[in-house]
């Protein structure tokens, strides 16, 4: 059983309230526009991370980061990148990729926009954080939670942090 914190779209903010959900987690998901590498450090420094690099990001991030992330955590398959789209509207770049070989799991951020759906045509389950930092025009900062047990997805919850001032 692995207890996730999936979190996307920081900009280079990373605060103790952010870092408190971290220490919860047994590991940590981000999904692009990470920024300034110090965040993703501190987070390497408490938990194991995944993380791809987001369109904000510069080379250096793309040299330690992948645009996809694909791996399995207990018996889930798992699909992160950055900008991916959602349900009937994924991105061009990954749309035949994810028709012909969907994972139980993918993963977007970029929108800003916390978004917890299930497609029922490719039987994935979609998610997007929203986004942790303060840039952007998102009034709520947000993350997600769960945890993977064997085949199931459980235990799903949103994390809102304080208001993006």
């Amino acid at each position: 059983m692995k207890k996730i914190l999936l979190l996307s779209d920081t900009h280079s903010y990373l605060d103790a309230q952010i870092l408190k959900f971290v220490k919860q987690a047994d590991e940590v998901w981000h999904a692009g526009d990470i920024g300034d590498l110090k965040v993703t450090d501190a987070i390497k420094s408490l938990k194991p991370l995944k993380a791809v690099y987001g369109n904000i990001d510069d080379a250096t991030a793309r040299l330690e980061f992948p645009l996809d992330y694909k791996f399995t955590v207990e018996e889930v398959s798992v699909w992160i990148t950055h900008i991916g789209g959602y349900p009937n509207k994924y991105n061009q770049r990954i749309k035949a990729e994810i028709e012909q070989d969907p994972p139980k799991i993918f993963i977007s951020g970029h929108s800003h926009i916390l978004k917890v759906q299930y497609d029922k045509k490719l039987n994935l389950l979609h998610l997007n954080p929203g986004a942790a930092g303060k840039h952007g025009f998102h009034k709520v900062r947000t993350m997600l939670r769960f945890t993977i047990d064997e085949a199931q997805i459980k235990d799903m919850e949103i994390i809102e942090l304080a208001k993006r001032v």
